[in-house]
């Protein structure tokens, strides 16, 4: 896909690609990340059907954060207005992890501008991150450690990818082995996950962005998830220890008529890993085509 075309538009960095006569999709990233995450994660959709919108969320790269608007709802707030500022009038959403509840709360504040929602491996109560050792540390929250991670991705590519699907999943030995070589020998795959290599750290102009996610994920009570009325696609791998498989399982449970794809072996990563990834993403690009 081509990049997108970046500005900074109502204090939110946005990335446009796409016909105007597209579909439009809200991407939204997740803890850490920024607008490139948001980019690699629309890499499915295609330029000729879709109005790819990516953003990078409150205190992550370009966009700015606001110590007085920091809450959930309130970067919910903040998109609806920038989809006011792009002339969109309702959208389609695709969150990830962190970025889920951001999602949730807009299609709750203002249901009429949410056409269909799809999350990926989403945070849908209370989360805290897990404990990290040092090695982990030093890889994903300095700038040090960035640099280490993208060179391992260039020299090392099957190690990186080893590592971070280890980090994020209870797969190990084989079942790792040969989920990893599966990646490696896939394309999409594994420009998605080695991709992330570049962008997975909570250092630099990404920390501040972090540390309110993980603040305000901690915080989390209800997100009202009974009241959204967008339809729903959630999709989540078995395997996944970052965000607990049932935090999907709980929000399908809560939102009418919502659909859930579990996906067996799948990581965090699963909607852009897994073995059947292509199958779900048709799934999803159909679900954000939808009336």
């Amino acid at each position: 896909m081509p990049p997108s075309a970046r500005a900074v538009t109502h204090g939110v960095e946005v990335g446009t690609r796409g016909s105007d006569t597209g579909v439009p999709v809200l991407v939204l990233h997740g803890s850490p990340g920024g607008i490139d995450v948001a980019e690699l994660m629309a890499g499915f959709l295609p330029s000729e059907d879709f109005r790819v919108v990516t953003v990078s969320r409150p205190g992550y790269l370009g966009t700015p954060f606001d110590s007085d608007h920091a809450t959930i709802d309130d970067e919910a707030d903040r998109l609806a207005a920038l989809l006011d500022d792009l002339g969109i009038d309702r959208a389609g959403v695709l969150a990830w992890s962190g970025g889920a509840p951001a999602a949730y709360r807009l299609a709750v504040r203002d249901p009429d501008r949410v056409s269909a929602l799809a999350v990926a491996s989403g945070v849908s109560g209370r989360w805290v991150p897990g404990p990290a050792g040092l090695a982990e540390r030093l890889v994903t929250g300095t700038a040090f450690g960035a640099g280490m991670a993208a060179a391992a991705a260039r020299i090392a590519p099957a190690a990186a990818a080893r590592a971070a699907v280890a980090g994020v999943s209870i797969l190990r030995g084989g079942a790792l082995r040969d989920h990893v070589a599966g990646v490696l020998a896939d394309p999409d795959r594994r420009a998605f996950l080695l991709g992330l290599a570049h962008t997975g750290n909570a250092s630099g102009p990404r920390r501040t962005g972090w540390e309110n996610d993980v603040r305000q994920l901690a915080a989390v009570g209800s997100l009202d998830l009974g009241a959204v009325r967008a339809p729903t696609l959630l999709v989540h791998g078995d395997a996944d220890t970052e965000v607990r498989p049932d935090d999907s399982t709980r929000a399908a449970a809560a939102i009418p008529g919502a659909e859930l794809v579990t996906l067996p072996g799948g990581t965090h990563f699963a909607l852009w890993d897994h073995r059947d990834a292509a199958a779900v993403q048709a799934q999803v690009r159909a679900h954000l085509q939808r009336p």
